[in-house]
């Protein structure tokens, strides 16, 4: 398959490129900056670069031609004003969708965040609230979707272990539990998880919370 990553160079994309390329498959990263284009080599991947805040359609469809599915894993980063929180973790991803449905690529992979819904909560902080209403603004987007056979991905705290294989995946759109909201999860098991859902067409239209855990990730996209 050909997959495109918007976001390529991040911690998440460069594990999914690897292990995707590493399966012989064609990996594109949407990358800002262009120092970024050797990592995504190294990865197994090959580069574009295009910056999701200013592109039109006709350029991100342009990158996405031929592609079997696309995954959104951009980020506005910790340290982002407010303007780029909205313009990366929503209007972006309502771009690479205008664009996919434009390019004819109807899997689309959206990875969100676990405590989507919970911007308002007593202790989430400034910054992350903006960025959780940005997410949760995008996750509606994607909902109305009708030309896209999506899947949204809400996994936990991200850490940079290796990984095991093994995670507690679930399936449903209401707001993740407080005691689950800390629940960490290994980006690289993360990465495993979006190769298994872009294998599985029958994972469109639902969303998936997911934490550490010790169910095989395959057995447990079947639960």
């Amino acid at each position: 398959m050909k997959i495109v990553i918007a976001g390529g160079h991040g911690k998440i994309a460069l594990r999914l490129t690897r292990r995707l390329a590493g399966r012989g498959d064609s990996v594109v990263g949407i990358v800002r900056n262009p120092r970024h284009v050797d990592d995504i080599r190294k990865a197994g991947g090959e580069a574009v670069v295009l910056d999701l805040e200013h592109a039109t359609v006709d350029e991100v469809a342009a990158a996405l031609a031929g592609a079997d599915a696309v995954v959104f894993s951009a980020g506005s980063g910790n340290s982002a004003t407010a303007a780029r929180r909205d313009k990366m973790d929503r209007a972006a991803v309502v771009l690479v969708m205008d664009a996919a449905e434009q390019a004819g690529v109807r899997r689309f992979l959206h990875v969100s965040s676990i405590n989507v819904g919970c911007a308002d909560e007593r202790g989430i902080g400034e910054g992350y609230s903006v960025y959780l209403r940005a997410k949760h603004a995008a996750e509606q987007h994607i909902f109305a979707r009708t030309e896209l056979d999506w899947t949204v991905l809400r996994p936990g705290v991200l850490t940079d272990g290796d990984g095991d294989g093994t995670v507690e995946l679930t399936v449903g759109n209401r707001i993740a539990p407080k005691h689950a909201r800390f629940a960490q999860v290994a980006r690289e098991d993360v990465a495993a998880v979006l190769v298994a859902l872009i294998d599985r067409p029958d994972t469109a239209g639902r969303i998936y919370v997911v934490v550490g855990g010790g169910t095989p990730i395959e057995k447990a996209i079947d639960l």
